[in-house]
């Protein structure tokens, strides 16, 4: 299909994508990737005024790392994080997570701040900036804002950006000693969005956990955090039976949807074997690492 009659701008600098932004508002779009927007284009389900295409704005792009974070550029490719060694190295979930993005063709276009802010709930970033308390750096008119992952996902393809903000870059808090992670997803085939993910991270110290993280992607209009199984696990020592129960809470109050890929009920089961599975990988991930192996 081809897409729909529109206003076409392409800024060189976020200063001048800002100042298009607040003059616009709501009848712009911004495109990055375009994976997600084209579509939506084509098929007449988005129908902005204007297209600001941002892929000539060089300063949006690239990953760097400093006292505890690494922070990413909205525009910086999925592929270059996914062949980052700085990621890899500091943030290994979201270096788990992103190979099952799309395929490789998606993710030589698709951008990590292009996949944030559009916020779709089955996918993987969501979960992995949700898990790990992400930190989205906005600016606008009057300046630059920081919020924080449980503050950015509103509602199905809405985040707390405000219509004259543009998004500079993610933050990722870096793994410490002893953790491992796992991300889990079950989909209808590879690329696909996920049926239902799991974003998961464990840090054992003593034999113990000191720190868990769970984020699900697929069961709500947002990622969910299962801050319940969270504080079950932490202070705990791994086993199969704690897992059980963590899968348990994980899931007690959700209310997932149904559609033609699952019903409410299977994205329960799945969302429980995952939680369980994802632990157990974390936990022999971070036992390695907690003993000094790598």
């Amino acid at each position: 299909m081809k897409l729909p009659p529109v206003g076409y701008e392409a800024p060189t600098t976020a200063a001048e994508t800002v100042g298009l932004l607040a003059e616009y508002l709501d009848e712009a779009s911004v495109l990055a990737g375009g994976q997600s927007l084209i579509p939506l284009l084509a098929l007449r389900l988005a129908r902005p005024e204007v297209l600001i295409d941002i892929n000539g704005v060089a300063e949006l792009s690239g990953v760097s790392a400093t006292d505890g974070w690494v922070a990413i550029g909205a525009m910086t490719r999925e592929y270059v994080a996914e062949e980052s060694e700085t990621v890899a190295d500091t943030v290994p979930l979201l270096a788990a997570a992103l190979p099952l993005i799309g395929h490789e063709a998606i993710r030589s276009r698709g951008t990590i701040g292009g996949s944030l802010a559009h916020a779709d709930p089955a996918a993987e970033l969501p979960a992995v900036a949700r898990a790990l308390d992400a930190e989205f750096v906005v600016r606008g008119p009057s300046g630059e804002r920081v919020i924080p992952a449980a503050e950015w996902f509103e509602g199905f393809l809405m985040t707390s950006r405000r219509p004259d903000e543009l998004l500079i870059e993610v933050r990722f808090p870096t793994a410490g000693p002893g953790t491992g992670i796992s991300f889990q997803e079950v989909a209808r085939r590879h690329g696909d969005f996920a049926i239902v993910g799991l974003a998961a991270s464990l840090t054992i110290s003593g034999g113990a956990i000191s720190d868990a993280r769970l984020a699900l992607a697929g069961m709500s209009d947002v990622p969910v955090r299962a801050a319940d199984a969270e504080d079950l696990l932490v202070g705990e020592s791994p086993s199969a039976e704690l897992f059980e129960e963590a899968a348990r809470r994980a899931t007690d109050d959700l209310d997932p949807p149904g559609d033609l890929h699952g019903s409410p009920d299977y994205r329960m089961k799945v969302a429980g074997a995952l939680v369980r599975r994802g632990l157990r990988e974390a936990a022999d991930i971070a036992s390695h690492r907690a003993g000094g192996r790598q």
